[in-house]
């Protein structure tokens, strides 16, 4: 019996608009887009298609010079309609006009395996060339795995804590022989563990109750409880030098699908969250999906933000944008550009505060879900020592003190304050928390650059 770890440090955000439990299907959308931005550490991706040229599911899109053997693949059939570019011809979408119809033709196909016989290396072969590969993430960077690197360890984690984070019994119903053969497949890859963290105060989704082949971990306290870097360091921390190997259930289901049935499958469920959706639930869809479908006569106002991913760490898209590659949710929320009268003097009623004194009204009323903006109520200055930090990061670290290590590009120091064990979601509740109004997630990448590249 595995023992609870209990989390004390952090923080529930109680937000408005959860998606209800009901799986809907609206029709395939027109667009589908995969972004190179999505995945951290690509720095020279080599396009391998061009405009109007027509791809299976599964047909390499393009490659890191860095790393050539890791093909980043179509999530649909159909035609490369644009290649979208930045400052300096930087790739930032390759959009794929989808066919009418995805059917069992329009999968590059792959041999079935028996996967108890299956070679390690003809495993990693078939993982690189699919595009499966790149749902695995390395610890430290949070980057895709180098498949010339064997991790120590591998963590699964089986909870979400984000705010508005969809239920797993709904993402992942009915595919348990799929994560079954991912984990059995990845088991390969390392000499050490697989780790499977639960969530004590919750009924155990079904997808892991039966589950083997794993050691099992439960987790009990707030956000960031689930987040699978809060898992490595109360199970197996990292030192520099060490590698460990995280992924996502849905990168094992796919992975699971690709040797049980010989094709790289993107279809997946995603939660469209949020205040200000009118319909709140979820959806039937693939990788890299428009939003526009989903948003459509959905919306309870025009002014609003859309975020691909969580309101923590998620990205902000147009109207008409793309769902994450590692994303299995939308929330939409009310833009906050609106300058309200006398500002900070008023007291902040209607929203959280992990200062009790400041905000009487938030904690009496903490339980209620609330309805927040975009607006950072306030400018960015100087550091403030408030003491916010360290009671929202249950990892055993100074975060005020890395994120000024980081700001002063001082190596020796950020690696003694434990940069390797963090990435940018483990301190993202420090930027929302930042009464400095600090870009604390995008400094903790630029930290982990400056160590990565030197």
């Amino acid at each position: 019996m595995s023992q609870t770890i209990k989390i004390k440090k952090g923080y529930n955000l109680n937000l408005a608009g959860k998606a209800d439990k009901k799986v809907v299907d609206v029709g395939q959308p027109e667009l589908f887009a995969i972004k190179p931005t999505d995945f951290l550490g690509i720095n020279r991706p080599k396009l391998l298609v061009s405009e109007g040229d027509n791809v299976k599911a599964g047909t390499p899109l393009f490659f890191d010079r860095q790393t050539e053997e890791v093909l980043y693949t179509s999530p649909v059939s159909g035609e490369i309609v644009e290649i979208v570019r930045g400052d300096k011809r930087k790739i930032l979408e390759i959009r794929i006009l989808a066919d009418k119809d995805i059917v069992s033709e329009s999968f590059v196909k792959y041999s079935t395996s028996d996967i108890q016989q299956l070679e390690t290396a003809k495993a990693k072969e078939i993982l690189l060339k699919s595009g499966c590969w790149v749902n695995i993430i390395q610890r430290p960077y949070g980057i895709v795995a180098d498949p010339e690197e064997a991790p120590k360890s591998i963590f699964i984690s089986g909870f979400d804590t984000h705010p508005l984070a969809p239920s797993y019994d709904v993402l992942h119903q009915g595919e348990e022989p799929y994560l079954q053969a991912g984990i059995d497949v990845l088991k390969k890859f390392t000499s050490g563990k697989v780790h499977l963290s639960l969530n004590a105060s919750e009924e155990i989704p079904k997808i892991f109750s039966k589950v083997s082949n794993v050691e099992i971990h439960k987790f009990n306290g707030p956000h960031p409880a689930g987040n699978v870097g809060t898992q490595i360091h109360f199970i197996d921390p990292i030192n520099k030098g060490d590698v460990v190997w995280t992924i996502q259930p849905f990168g094992l289901i796919q992975i699971g699908k690709l040797f049980l049935d010989g094709k790289y499958d993107a279809s997946k469920i995603i939660a469209l969250a949020g205040s200000e959706v009118a319909n709140p639930q979820y959806y039937k869809t693939y990788i890299g999906a428009s939003v526009k479908k989903f948003l459509q006569d959905n919306l309870k106002q025009d002014h609003v933000r859309i975020v691909t991913g969580n309101v923590l760490t998620g990205e902000r898209i147009k109207s008409d944008g793309f769902i994450g590659y590692y994303h299995n949710m939308v929330t939409v929320l009310p833009e906050g550009d609106q300058q309200k009268f006398l500002g900070w003097l008023l007291p902040p009623v209607g929203r959280p505060s992990l200062h009790r004194v400041a905000s009487i009204w938030s904690f009496l009323n903490g339980s209620k879900p609330y309805a927040p903006n975009t607006n950072l109520n306030g400018e960015p200055r100087a550091f403030v020592q408030s003491g916010a930090f360290e009671k929202v990061v249950p990892i055993d670290i100074l975060p005020t003190h890395l994120i000024k290590a980081i700001m002063a590009e001082d190596y020796d120091e950020m690696e003694a304050l434990g940069i390797y064990e963090v990435i940018e979601e483990d301190l993202a509740l420090c930027e929302f928390m930042d009464v400095s109004k600090h870009d604390v997630q995008a400094i903790i990448r630029q930290g982990l650059d400056l160590l990565k590249n030197s």
